[in-house]
């Protein structure tokens, strides 16, 4: 989109530099659980996606359905090496709300965030598996492929629990490592998931 001004696209009429950043999103992968153990988003010599190009990037996790109930989707980081376990420092935040009306309640989780941990890292409460329940948010990861500073993240999701719940999930944090993170991988608490996975670039 461009800058209007006075009715006119400043942008589109060539007023403004084209180097101007619009935040345009450019899908780069989408990957598909089908009763899978995990689903893993690797940068290297076949698959270029971290690579500098964005200076962050958007994860979208849609219809995320466990095979176990109750079990919440989680994320680890890769800096390098060949496992998932960078360590990360994190907050968590959760809301919720019953379907009739009961048990409205908001507060910060301490059994869901990390103090410079190589654990993984959930991003949503509790998901039940029912057939109509499951839960959808997006992770924002800024600039992963930077070697100077930390690696931030955050995540907010939207998740039914079995117990007839609407949850909402905050969680953030810093990766802290100043290698380049080369491989984000979303796991459940327990057991496999149904699911898409979708990774888009931020940038001009």
């Amino acid at each position: 989109m461009g800058v209007i001004s006075a009715g006119t696209t400043l942008l589109d009429a060539g007023a403004l530099d084209s180097d101007v950043a619009t935040g345009k999103m450019t899908l780069i992968k989408t990957l598909t659980a089908s009763n899978s153990a995990n689903l893993s988003f690797v940068h290297g010599a076949s698959s270029v996606i971290f690579d500098g190009t964005y200076d962050s990037y958007v994860f979208k996790f849609i219809d995320i359905h466990p095979e176990t109930d109750d079990a919440k989707l989680m994320v680890n980081f890769r800096d390098g090496g060949t496992a998932y376990d960078a360590p990360k420092t994190t907050n968590f935040y959760r809301a919720q709300h019953g379907e009739n009306g009961s048990n409205g309640q908001q507060g910060y989780r301490t059994d869901d965030d990390l103090a410079n941990s190589t654990a993984v890292q959930p991003l949503t409460m509790d998901i039940g598996n029912g057939n109509d329940e499951s839960a959808s948010g997006e992770m924002t990861i800024f600039n992963p492929s930077s070697t100077t500073f930390t690696k931030h993240f955050c995540a907010t999701s939207s998740a039914l629990y079995s117990g007839n719940f609407a949850m909402q999930s905050f969680a953030a944090g810093t990766i802290n490592v100043t290698a380049a993170v080369d491989g984000v991988q979303f796991t459940m608490e327990s057991g496999n998931f149904n699911g898409v996975i979708k990774l888009y670039g931020i940038g001009a």
